[in-house]
């Protein structure tokens, strides 16, 4: 009798599984809109250094376009944010409150202009799902604001291995307070429910900002977020206005959470069009931004270089790419950040060091963000090809299968243009930057100094990566 109740039980957390990973997505995810003409576009980026008296200099750009925007906006801001709070982990000081500063800019303009609306959508781990009240949340909601609280559970599961059990014997009992567990984020105390739903590793990952001027819509995608923890972390963004920035808004209805009572009185402005442009840009999201990934990377040969600057690399289909690449004639230079370092606690270097020494042993070349706290957050791949031709991909998602495959909520831009354009000639700068120490600023540092080459951490990386058992 045991035996079979046993066999039973397995058998549901399998079909759970299974379902769980594979079901539809909500309509409207995997999103992958036409390429639209663009006149207005800025490539943005935020650049960390550490000098020789190990005094940090922090040159930012993104929060400071962000705040610009929210002080222009007239009818609407739409802000879609995964991590907006004040949580710092073990550091005490020296940070930006860019949640705050956030937080007063949208109250200020609020306060300027009643009728504006303002709408944000963001993750439950800035409730530490549920367990605790966000001061920023709670001041904008009694302004006036809308705030939305992503619903995961309608999205796929990536931890295969632990969600089917969660789903079954822990989701019933709901979330809510408590004080059981330390807050793994910052200070007080959360409840076990919390915690253990935080081991589903699976968030709305966008970063996104939308503001209403006069000629219709404007547009920030960027791998930034309004949090005093990231403050310092190198990031990269692009600002934009036209029809891609309104397609924006009909993308962010989509996000499970946003009832149709919000989005139905989202203004809707018409947005000036575009009669001559050099660039084009396009909105993907989730499943789409690996498709159009593999694609950049499947038509790179002799002639073309490929930049990447990213935070996390794993997806064995992207790295397979890479390597083909290179043994086309392609030239690559991959900037890394070296996984070390998590708001104030020490990391073990998977799964980047991992994915750098396959790689290397390719021949492509490696460097990894000279990073001393911070983080390179960046997520950015930037081909200029032999023809004259850039594409530029950029955004939130990291080079992984949780970030890659229908898992998180992710967005980014495609913009594709001359190589001579101002966007492509600021990005390639920003690479030159980090892979050249320009100016005597020691952005990056060579792969020797954090080469790993065990066969442990590899095989590890490697399940973690399959099982969606980590963070990344």
């Amino acid at each position: 009798m045991a035996a079979v109740f046993f066999a039973t039980l397995v058998l549901i957390l399998l079909v759970t599984g299974v379902y769980q990973a594979r079901k539809g997505l909500p309509a409207g995810l995997s999103w992958q809109g036409p390429e639209h003409p663009v006149a207005e576009c800025k490539f943005l980026c935020d650049l960390t250094w550490v000098d020789d008296r190990l005094v940090q200099h922090v040159d930012q750009q993104i929060m400071n376009s962000v705040l610009e925007m929210i002080g222009e906006a007239r009818k609407l801001i739409l802000m879609d944010m995964f991590l907006f709070n004040d949580f710092a982990g073990a550091h005490l000081s020296g940070l930006r409150p860019l949640a705050r500063e956030v937080t007063a800019a949208l109250l200020a303009r609020k306060q300027e202009v009643p009728e504006l609306r303002i709408i944000l959508i963001t993750d439950p781990i800035n409730t530490v799902y549920g367990s605790m009240k966000n001061p920023y949340l709670v001041d904008l909601e009694q302004a006036g604001a809308t705030v939305v609280l992503t619903d995961l559970d309608q999205l796929r599961d990536s931890n295969v291995l632990y969600s089917p059990f969660w789903r079954l014997f822990i989701r019933p009992f709901g979330e809510g307070p408590g004080t059981l567990l330390a807050n793994p984020f910052g200070p007080g105390r959360i409840s076990c429910r919390s915690y253990l739903r935080l081991l589903n590793f699976k968030a709305n990952h966008r970063k996104v900002v939308v503001t209403d001027y006069p000629d219709g819509f404007r547009a920030l995608v960027t791998s930034a977020n309004p949090h005093d923890g990231s403050s310092a972390h190198g990031n990269v963004a692009l600002r934009f206005s036209g029809p891609a920035a309104a397609e924006l808004l009909r993308c962010e209805r989509s996000v499970p959470g946003v009832g149709e009572d919000i989005a139905a009185n989202w203004p809707i402005i018409a947005s000036s069009s575009v009669s001559e442009a050099t660039l084009t840009l396009q909105v993907l999201s989730e499943g789409k931004i690996k498709g159009a990934l593999l694609k950049q990377l499947r038509g790179a040969g002799a002639g073309d270089r490929l930049n990447l600057v990213i935070f996390y690399l794993a997806d064995r289909q992207v790295r397979g790419e890479l390597i083909r690449a290179r043994q086309r004639g392609a030239d690559l230079r991959i900037v890394l950040d070296p996984n070390k370092d998590a708001f104030g606690r020490t990391k073990n270097g998977i799964p980047n060091r991992q994915t750098a020494a396959a790689l290397v042993r390719a021949g492509i070349p490696i460097r990894w963000g000279n990073t001393h706290g911070e983080q390179l957050h960046s997520k950015m791949l930037l081909l200029e090809k032999s023809d004259g031709s850039a594409v530029l991909l950029l955004g939130s998602a990291n080079f992984t299968r949780r970030n890659l495959d229908d898992y998180n909520l992710e967005l980014d831009v495609l913009v594709r243009g001359p190589l001579d354009h101002q966007v492509m000639v600021a990005a390639h700068r920003y690479v030159e930057d980090l892979w050249n120490n320009q100016d005597g600023r020691p952005y990056s540092c060579p792969y020797e100094k954090y080469a790993d080459h065990s066969l442990f951490r590899s095989v590890v990386s490697c399940i973690q990566e399959a099982s969606g058992m980590s963070t990344f």
